[in-house]
């Protein structure tokens, strides 16, 4: 029995210790309001954490993954433009030789959609990648779903 409870407190150990290795920096939250009768703004945030940053929708080939977002089609929305973001800070990154734009902090990114119905549940997906000065994390996909009442 000691023997069993002894496994069990090691796997605990051991378990905890390898989630604690996970790296998030970015974490994500969604909104909506309505500006007008029939539209509504989609605001997607991102906060980032100290000596992090986010790329840009505006990269380069040969550069980072750019932030991507993708809306799933619906009856009771539809999108009208595309994803605006604030003006990035930009500069020369040796890793990838070339100028990047990137935000630090937080970022809220905007999507205008025209509504077809009463209410709507917007979803879609947003692909990011994030770097510090030491490393970059591999790319990554975050799906999102937004009610606009």
């Amino acid at each position: 029995m000691k023997k069993r409870i002894l496994a069990l407190v090691a796997f605990l150990v051991v378990s905890v210790s390898a989630g604690a290795q996970i790296l998030n920096p970015v974490k994500w939250s969604y909104a909506a309001k309505r500006i007008g009768k029939d539209e509504a703004m989609v605001l997607v945030k991102a906060t980032i954490e100290p000596g992090w940053h986010l790329y840009s929708q505006t990269i380069a080939d040969g550069g980072p993954v750019k932030t991507t977002f993708s809306f799933n089609t619906s009856p009771a929305y539809s999108l009208i433009g595309k994803t605006i973001e604030p003006k990035p800070v930009v500069k020369f990154e040796k890793v990838f030789d070339m100028k990047v734009a990137y935000f630090e902090n937080s970022v809220i990114f905007q999507q205008k959609v025209k509504l077809k119905a009463k209410q709507a549940t917007v979803k879609g997906n947003v692909e990011f990648m994030v770097c510090n000065d030491e490393k970059c994390l591999p790319p990554d996909t975050m799906d999102f779903s937004v009610a606009v009442k």
